[in-house]
């Protein structure tokens, strides 16, 4: 496959993943802030945490308040992370790869652009936004459906899974921190009934609750960070998302299940062995927070062994190109 289609498509797919997440946890957010003693406020600064884009927050909008964080988060063309830019580029991704995925896909995508670029022309969209952000899910669930019954399921297909199941290990690993360390660091409420009203939120934010009471009928920071990391049956868990993306990668690669024939099957393979192998209580012992960012430094450096090893254009040498 041509590292340009390998590109778009990953990337393609990543876009879409990020502007679910961005969806999912302010509508959560929006939820919460109903249901918070008044003495807690609207907390809308951890939301801009979760993205990496605190600093570039500060530097726009300065004061973190609720209409600030939504339009950055929402509609704002100059953030690479609003849902607004991450539809437009994941659309001109499609569009360069129109002769690779269906036709029904890149109408799903162009529709999906098209319902959000209209919302940010609509000043009064976020006046009432929760049916918003549920139609972000809802337009990013539909492409997801449409994907899986109308695409081969072949190499170009498996470069789609990675970038998604990437992009959502990484944003349920934050989510996670910004509980942690962001949202309540107050000790002396961990266990009052505002604790788990944040709990609740942060599995509601990686559309886990349900399957979390189906696992575990209380509701704990030590079992809620277990069900997040390392359960194998929940699909938006870190675990369950990088074992399927080893899947794909060796569907592309054609490796065996103990070998690697690139530093992304090492590094991504190590760290699943990692997660295999590790209980949460040495996790919690040894620092959440600390575990969280090596995790996201380690899933940073498998972006970028996928970009050296398929995307980057490289010199032709003699009469081959390698």
């Amino acid at each position: 496959m041509l590292s340009r289609v390998a590109n778009s498509i990953y990337w393609m797919s990543r876009y879409l993943e990020r502007a679910e997440n961005v969806a999912r946890f302010i509508g959560v957010n929006l939820n919460l802030s109903l249901d918070m003693p008044g003495e807690y406020g609207e907390q809308w600064g951890p939301l801009v945490n979760i993205t990496g884009d605190g600093e570039f927050f500060t530097k726009r909008y300065g004061e973190t308040t609720r209409e600030n964080v939504l339009h950055f988060l929402t509609f704002d063309r100059d953030n690479p992370n609003s849902i607004l830019s991450c539809v437009r580029h994941a659309r001109e991704n499609a569009r360069s790869v129109r002769e690779i995925i269906s036709s029904e896909m890149w109408e799903q995508a162009n529709h999906f652009y098209l319902m959000v670029k209209d919302a940010a022309a609509n000043k009064s969209s976020l006046e009432n936004p929760h049916d918003f952000y549920q139609n972000v899910k809802t337009e990013s669930h539909l492409f997801d459906g449409i994907t899986e019954a109308t695409m081969s399921h072949g190499e170009a297909w498996h470069f789609l899974q990675m970038g998604e199941l990437l992009e959502r290990a990484d944003k349920t690993s934050r989510i996670l921190d910004v509980k942690y360390f962001i949202l309540l660091p107050d000790q002396h409420v961990l266990g009052a009934a505002i604790d788990n009203i944040q709990w609740s939120a942060l599995l509601k934010s990686a559309s886990a609750l349900e399957m979390y009471r189906k696992h575990s009928k209380q509701i704990t920071p030590s079992k809620v960070a277990e069900f997040l990391l390392l359960n194998k049956d929940f699909p938006r868990s870190v675990q369950s998302c990088l074992r399927r993306a080893t899947n794909s990668l060796r569907a592309i690669t054609g490796s065996q299940q103990d070998d690697f024939s690139n530093v992304i099957e090492r590094r991504l393979g190590k760290l699943l062995a990692d997660l295999n192998y590790t209980q949460i209580d040495e996790i919690i012992s040894c620092g959440l927070h600390e575990f969280l960012d090596g995790l996201q430094t380690r899933l940073n450096k498998i972006d970028d062994a996928i970009f050296e090893s398929y995307f980057t254009l490289r010199p032709l040498t003699g009469r081959s190109a390698t």
